[in-house]
């Protein structure tokens, strides 16, 4: 079972501190550019041909048959791109969401240079043999297919020549299984009870209980943080739509016997 460590309180401070950067090493104002920026209509490029662990060829949209994280990473990186997986991993294990069933996890490279070794390791360091991880695929590509699926999701990152290091967005995006964009978690987001909400969103109804729904409801999504807050406008509307719906109830039931004969 995955658990929260001394890395993964480690990466949730760094991203309260610095949400949009995953650098420890540059700092925010020399890459401006740096930051995520997708369209209300952002979507994988479901054709685009990644390389997995075993050195096969996959189409992405394969991959995305349901709910789907993906998460960007380095996987040479010295610094948070590891731990960074690791809370994502962790928090798809606290949303108590089923594995492979109702969720998977993708971490794509964004080093062309990177072999499946490389991402074995990350894999075996910050996840290691579990339920989530039996549902995580690890994928290499080549320059263009990155460019192509981060342009498409409005991920922008600049490559340190200095720390042989990339600067990007610690980030999850939340794919629905047409591999359209639902949501992007950062910083804070990156929780077991927010992650539930979003892989429930993206299910469009077909995860989650009515308790999820309702939370849903009664909540909204901050995109300047990546979390989400519950409204209690939106907690009271529903609290008075059901008082009203158990009142009518009650009155037709009351009219229904009063109709029976005696």
């Amino acid at each position: 079972m995955l658990r929260f460590g001394w890395q993964q309180i480690a990466v949730a401070i760094a991203l309260a501190a610095a949400p949009g950067i995953c650098s420890a090493r540059v700092s925010p104002g020399d890459y401006r550019a740096v930051g995520i920026a997708a369209s209300p209509n952002a979507a994988v490029p479901k054709s685009a041909m990644l390389i997995d662990e075993n050195g096969e060829k996959r189409a992405l949209g394969g991959l995305i048959a349901a709910s789907t994280v993906l998460v960007f990473a380095d996987f040479t990186c010295r610094t948070l791109c590891g731990p960074t997986v690791a809370f994502v991993a962790s928090a798809l294990e606290q949303s108590g969401l089923r594995p492979n069933e109702q969720f998977r996890l993708l971490v794509v490279g964004l080093d062309p240079r990177d072999r499946a070794e490389d991402a074995t390791r990350m894999r075996r360091d910050h996840i290691g043999v579990s339920a989530v991880g039996n549902a995580a695929t690890f994928l290499t590509a080549d320059k263009n297919t990155i460019e192509a699926l981060t342009s498409a999701l409005g991920y922008r990152y600049r490559y340190d020549a200095e720390a042989d290091q990339y600067v990007h967005p610690a980030a999850a995006f939340v794919l629905r299984a047409d591999g359209k964009v639902s949501r992007v978690l950062t910083g804070l987001g990156l929780s077991g009870p927010d992650m539930r909400l979003a892989l429930i969103e993206a299910g469009e109804g077909h995860i989650g209980t009515l308790g999820d729904q309702v939370r849903l409801l009664c909540s909204a999504f901050d995109p300047a943080h990546g979390t989400y807050n519950l409204l209690i406008s939106r907690v009271l509307a529903g609290a008075a739509t059901i008082t009203i719906a158990l009142l009518a109830g009650g009155i037709g039931c009351l009219a229904l016997i009063g109709r029976r004969p005696a």
